[in-house]
């Protein structure tokens, strides 16, 4: 038994050079240009959502004192190319 997903149509403007990419990847994947910008979207949508969820985790862990000293990462950070690079300031 199939379902049925309930669908409607977006309209946006979009630079000509974009809208031809997405011909050319369309005729590349053989596939429809509505699936490749659902595709996209889809994408982009999940990355939105993983970056918001990695901020509000990072804000609670600051929240909570779960910081890293500036000085021992810039230490860190100079000391990598080095000799002797410091381990990851924890």
């Amino acid at each position: 038994m199939a379902t049925t997903m309930k669908t409607r149509s977006v309209t946006a403007h979009i630079p000509i050079e974009l809208a031809e990419q997405i011909d050319l990847m369309a005729e590349r994947l053989e596939r429809s240009k509505n699936w490749i910008v659902k595709q996209a979207l889809t994408a982009w949508l999940d990355q939105e959502d993983e970056r918001n969820r990695l901020t509000h985790e990072a804000l609670a862990d600051v929240d909570a004192g779960q910081v890293i000293d500036h000085q021992a990462v810039q230490a860190w950070a100079d000391s990598l190319g080095t000799d002797k690079p410091l381990p990851v300031p924890r």
